[in-house]
């Protein structure tokens, strides 16, 4: 007999991006708890068709504890990282682009507003970006008025112009 191939071992060593704003780390509890909700019904389900005999032909039972087994990782992953989750408090007094800022910069006579948070967070069509994009890297420690310069991916580099920071 074959052994299962799991899908979870490429990502084994990961750790989630710590940074979260109040609201998501919110929502993330929330999710949490709609998980914990679901794990009875499930562990029912695999009780269910364990019943039904020979686990080696039993296709359903296979499905369901694997499902359970999947819910009961990310169950732990999502516990783990609010464990070790850091709430993004902007510095209200600081001139100087930190993760939580929101930071207008000119590119080509023209500008645009980025909002510097974690990972979990960015959303570039909504012009969120991290923190560890090259982008938000380059950003990260800059004042008003300063002249960044961010290589993009395949030696692509652009030049902006910090004009505003918000915290």
């Amino acid at each position: 007999m074959r052994a299962p191939i799991r899908k979870g071992h490429a990502r084994l060593g990961q750790k989630p991006d710590p940074y979260l704003t109040e609201r998501k780390f919110r929502e993330l509890e929330a999710k949490l708890v709609r998980m914990k909700e679901s794990r009875p019904k499930l562990a029912v389900e695999v009780k269910r068709l364990a019943e039904m005999g020979d686990f080696s032909e039993n296709a359903g039972y296979q499905l369901a504890k694997g499902k359970l087994r999947g819910l009961n990782q990310r169950i732990i992953d999502l516990e783990n990282h609010l464990k070790t989750a850091v709430i993004i408090e902007a510095d209200k007094n600081s001139s100087v682009v930190q993760i939580g800022s929101q930071v207008t910069v000119e590119r080509e006579g023209r500008q645009k507003l980025y909002t510097i948070l974690g990972s979990t967070e960015s959303d570039p069509d909504r012009n969120v970006i991290s923190y560890l994009s090259p982008l938000g890297a380059g950003l990260i420690g800059r004042q008003v008025g300063e002249i960044v310069k961010v290589e993009l991916v395949a030696g692509r580099e652009i030049v902006l112009k910090i004009i505003n920071i918000e915290q």
